[in-house]
């Protein structure tokens, strides 16, 4: 990359936060600052004890003045938001103020259009989605949609599971609570018969098999990210719905929908947090489905990918921490390794299969 470390502040300390700042802190071009409101330094211990070019910090990203402050004295390049998708439009506010690069996480459609609305013009890269479920499923998806003519039906399908579950939803609760409640009680983008439409979450219930194993898949919102936007007019159908294990999505509609939990959050994140386990051994399943014409003849294409936890530097991490902090550490990588090609928004299908899997974060889903 160069002789001169990269500074890059990592906001929010949480399972997939500390991940990121493990992965590029293993490597000698990237200098680290892992910031959150309250740092556990008993449960980041074995974290930091790992990684030497790591720093941590107690920083409250929504104070702008602080935040502020901190870009300037640490000379930082680089702001990377593992926080609560809420946070977002407030951090890239400050990057773009600041004239700095920006990554996250985000499912959420509202900011993630505010944030290509702040992005218009910017000679930095800000770069939204950069998980599994928008961000890898979206590079997979459009390799695939290329290869075709004309395209008919494109199915994107991503679950994150336990391998083993005794509870009633056959749920662990791996990612962020919140992101979870929004995917399944906000709206989702959709390709009908060539007119893109709003469809209910939760609806649309389909059974899908991998490998012989039966699943169940439903409408969840912003795992599309901006391929809807990007095959406008160019394809038939296309969808992005969540794999469970069969059953689940029956309960979260009661929880949802009859008992009206949807419209007091709050409650309902309480009781999911309270009740359902977080677990280290979990699955991440991956796929996709294309459909069209190439030469004039239909055809049909099938992407499927099971990935599980690692043991990495000393340490064991989960599916889902793996998959997500790899892709994001990817991208970073990708573009501070070529600054002068990307400005402005980016989105995740301006990446190709080969970028990911011949990264050297993005090993992983080789």
């Amino acid at each position: 990359m160069g002789e001169k470390l990269h500074n890059i502040l990592i906001l929010g300390a949480g399972n997939i936060g500390r991940l990121i700042a493990f992965l590029l802190s293993q490597t000698d071009d990237y200098t680290v600052f892992l910031a959150d409101k309250s740092i556990d330094l008993l449960e980041l211990k074995e974290v930091k004890k790992n990684a030497s070019n790591l720093q941590l910090f107690t920083l409250d990203a929504t104070n702008e003045v602080d935040l502020t402050v901190f870009l300037k004295e640490n000379a930082i390049h680089t702001i990377l938001s593992s926080l609560p998708f809420f946070c977002n439009v407030q951090v890239a506010k400050v990057a773009k103020k600041c004239h700095l690069n920006y990554f996250d996480l985000t499912e959420d459609v509202a900011t993630t259009q505010a944030i290509m609305a702040l992005a218009k013009d910017e000679p930095r890269a800000f770069v939204p989605q950069c998980g599994l479920a928008p961000g890898f499923i979206s590079i997979v998806a459009n390799e695939l949609m290329k290869q075709f003519d004309t395209l008919d039906t494109v199915k994107l399908r991503v679950g994150a599971l336990p391998i083993n579950s005794s509870n009633a939803l056959h749920y662990c609760l791996n990612w962020s609570t919140d992101g979870l409640i929004n995917e399944y009680g906000n709206e989702c983008e959709a390709i009908i018969d060539g007119k893109e439409v709003k469809v209910q979450p939760l609806e649309h219930l389909e059974e899908i098999k991998i490998d012989g194993l039966t699943y169940e898949a439903f409408n969840t919102s912003g795992g599309l990210g901006t391929l809807a936007n990007t095959y406008r007019e160019r394809v038939k159908n296309l969808s992005y719905k969540t794999i469970r294990y069969p059953g689940h999505c029956e309960k979260i509609r009661f929880l949802m929908n009859d008992l009206k939990m949807n419209q007091d959050r709050t409650t309902l994140k309480r009781l999911l947090e309270k009740s359902i386990p977080k677990s280290g051994q979990d699955l991440i399943l991956i796929y996709v489905s294309i459909t069209g014409y190439k030469n004039n003849k239909l055809e049909e294409i099938n992407y499927d990918k099971k990935l599980y936890p690692k043991d990495f530097g000393g340490l064991r991490w989960s599916a889902i921490q793996m998959s997500t902090a790899s892709q994001i550490c990817t991208i970073v990588d990708l573009i501070t390794q070529q600054p002068k090609q990307y400005s402005g928004f980016i989105k995740q299908e301006e990446f190709t299969l080969a970028d990911i899997t011949n990264n050297r974060f993005g090993e992983y889903y080789a």
